[in-house]
């Protein structure tokens, strides 16, 4: 979430348009599912309530591969699987001396806390720009680079060393993504209204796009690479943007009075997107081919941020409103657990570890990161650090190369 967004006043919560707040979970997804104009009978069908009052989900189907990539992009390494390279500790020999780190932006305080994940104690503590947002592996995954969103400068960190190195000075950089074939970043500049394509080594400017919707944070890309979905925090708007003509070729408004999106991830089969959403309380979902409008699937207060399991099969959803964990079965495509924080919490933005059973997240308004065990959902360890720790990034992960943000792996 944005600086501007970070500590919100308790004002009167928004209801969703056509669809009451206080709705059962069933009933607010048949809502939806007959609200929703131009769905195929089959669509329609998924969402129909079973008679005992669950969402009826069909699972999904094994997909044709997709079409050929964008040029200069790694090919897949199965076409019905984008997370086919994240399995548990298969660390790319880039990264593979690296030591295990966790990286946390400091957003009130500057700074970046460095984590031992083996101890659960901070070991270091990094002095950065003004207001450090989210920690971003480089696309070729040799640099960390710090999001200094109001200092406007890119800090780097090498994570063979865990020590600071350059400082670029690249203007509004709340959010950081890379193009799948590794040529440039894509700058989330939230407050400018524009996305900066960048030389991806350099970080020189080399097209900017400005766009009409207000507060672009978060992104994930399509399985060929040729577009991604971007989220507009202020507005209430998805884009849909062509990575190689770097231009926005779609966007909507998201059907939910004072809708806030906030993180995007693709499905491991890569037919479906979901868009966690602070303020609907739930994720949306959405056909990112088609880019018709999409349905929610309510989780719980404050949905923000979306990480895959290692296995590809499971979506973790963290709740910063009610200090909780949602879990979502990707094939089904149905919650199957929630985990609660013992004492609450504000779980934010994380990833998971190299062998995929901690899930680290921070804690937004409480100065804290949370270990939580993938395997049965409690909570290993709560570490303080400084204040409003925001995207923070466990690092090295498994993978191929970066797409961005704190880590979306491929």
């Amino acid at each position: 979430m944005n600086q501007f967004s970070s500590f919100p006043s308790p004002a009167r919560r928004p209801r969703p348009r056509g669809v009451r707040r206080a709705v059962l979970f069933a009933a607010a997804c048949a809502l939806l599912a007959s609200g929703c104009g131009g769905k195929s009978g089959t669509e329609a069908a998924d969402r129909a309530p079973h008679k005992d009052g669950q969402q009826q989900q069909q699972p999904q189907q094994r997909g044709a591969a997709p079409a050929a990539g964008l040029p200069g992009m790694p090919p897949l390494l199965d076409p019905h699987d984008l997370y086919a390279a994240d399995r548990p500790n298969k660390l790319s020999p880039v990264v593979k001396d690296f030591p295990s780190r966790v990286y946390v932006p400091n957003t009130e305080s500057d700074t970046v806390s460095v984590i031992d994940p083996k101890t659960y104690k901070v070991i270091e503590t990094i002095p950065v720009g003004a207001q450090p947002q989210h920690v971003v592996p480089s696309w070729d995954m040799k640099t960390l680079w710090v999001n200094n969103d109001r200092g406007h400068t890119l800090t780097a960190i090498d994570p063979a060393t865990g020590k600071k190195g350059r400082t670029v000075d690249v203007h509004d950089p709340y959010n950081l993504y890379f193009t799948p074939d590794g040529k440039y970043a894509v700058v989330m500049a939230s407050m400018d209204r524009e996305l900066v394509f960048r030389d991806a080594h350099t970080m020189k400017r080399m097209k900017t796009e400005p766009v009409s919707c207000k507060g672009v944070n978060h992104a994930d890309f399509s399985p060929d690479g040729r577009y991604f979905i971007v989220s507009c925090e202020f507005s209430g708007e998805l884009l849909k943007v062509d990575t190689a003509k770097m231009k926005v070729i779609g966007q909507q408004k998201l059907p939910f009075e004072g809708a806030m999106p906030q993180d995007v991830k693709i499905s491991s089969d890569g037919r479906t997107w979901y868009i966690a959403d602070m303020m609907a309380d739930g994720v949306w979902v959405l056909d990112g081919d088609k880019f018709t409008e999409p349905w929610l699937m309510p989780t719980g207060k404050g949905a923000h941020g979306l990480y895959v399991s290692r296995d590809s099969k499971s979506m973790y959803i963290s709740n910063r409103g009610e200090g909780s964990v949602s879990v979502l079965d990707l094939p089904s495509r149905k919650l199957v657990k929630k985990w609660e924080l013992p004492e609450g919490g504000s779980p934010d933005m994380g990833g998971v570890s190299a062998d995929g059973n901690v899930l680290w997240l921070s804690g937004r308004y409480d100065s804290e990161v949370y270990a939580i065990d993938t395997r049965d959902g409690h909570q290993i360890a709560k570490i303080r650090v400084g204040a409003g720790p925001h995207g923070l990034a466990v690092y090295p992960q498994p993978g191929r190369y970066s797409l961005g943000h704190t880590g979306i792996f491929r």
